[in-house]
């Protein structure tokens, strides 16, 4: 798709496609960002689990903390929107590292990182731009993967992503969650995450965040909360019943030609091939 038919709804910055619901001008001023010694920022590429920990991190009971919207979404008055926030502030985001404000990167942030599987995100992405108003209309899987393939979507080349955030994989402040292991074992991960924050949680405590945050659990609630502005976690939408579509691993099966496997993996082969990330991911490609 030639970029003039997506500029309506996207728009480049650096190189990078981004909504226009995160405007230039806030994109350029994140350097200005004040960050707080104790904010925590959830970060993923789109489609690989930011909602999911969110869930997690609001249904842990007796802490004080506020989960804002995305630090990119909206135009310059964000910063003075998230500074009015009294309680640990909890801030959603999709920026690689390279984007990321200096000053988070200064005070040593806590950083929880969601990695999915990239087929699996990939045809999770493809069916948020066919629902998304936000995002260009996509035709056909095949039209849209080629666009995955060459970083020409939303957010740029999900390896470059990734890899930007491997660099720092062994920084104190930052925690990789992979999504399968939520999907596989949701306890262990909550376990990561709430020893992470620093939080003590009781193992029934645990049990009950693990209950009320199961996918099908989400998927409900979302039609009830839809309506509620104050739960935007998605630069790109605030329609909450699009975020959750299948949570599903494996899916990608069903919609990836033999061909199209194959161009996949020689290009993550390439890309990834430094990557400790990426064996992961081995076992299920």
């Amino acid at each position: 798709m030639p970029f003039q038919k997506q500029s309506s709804v996207l728009h480049k910055f650096k190189g990078i496609l981004y909504s226009t619901m995160c405007s230039e001008e806030l994109l350029k001023s994140l350097d200005f960002f004040n960050a707080r010694e104790d904010d925590v920022f959830l970060v993923s590429y789109p489609k690989s689990g930011t909602h999911w920990v969110a869930e997690v991190i609001e249904n842990i009971p007796n802490v004080s903390m506020s989960l804002t919207s995305p630090i990119e979404l909206g135009d310059i008055s964000k910063f003075e929107e998230l500074n009015m926030y009294r309680k640990r502030r909890v801030i959603p985001t999709h920026l690689s590292y390279n984007m990321l404000p200096m000053n988070i990167k200064q005070k040593q942030c806590k950083i929880i990182y969601i990695v999915r599987n990239p087929k699996d995100t990939a045809v999770s992405l493809f069916h948020y731009y066919r629902d998304n108003p936000n995002l260009p209309g996509i035709e056909t899987w095949a039209g849209f993967l080629e666009l995955f393939l060459r970083g020409d979507v939303v957010y740029g080349s999900w390896f470059d992503h990734v890899l930007s955030w491997e660099e720092h994989k062994n920084d104190k402040n930052i925690l990789i969650i992979f999504y399968e292991e939520m999907k596989k074992d949701l306890s262990k991960s909550i376990k990561k995450i709430i020893n992470f924050l620093g939080i003590n949680v009781s193992d029934s405590e645990i049990n009950k965040i693990t209950r009320k945050t199961s996918f099908s659990e989400m998927k409900n609630n979302a039609a009830k909360e839809n309506c509620d502005p104050n739960h935007t976690i998605c630069a790109l939408t605030t329609n909450r019943n699009l975020v959750f579509r299948k949570g599903a691993v494996g899916d990608w099966i069903n919609y990836f030609t033999s061909k199209q496997k194959r161009v996949f993996d020689e290009l993550f082969t390439e890309k990834m091939k430094h990557s400790e990330l990426a064996r992961h991911f081995e076992d299920s490609s």
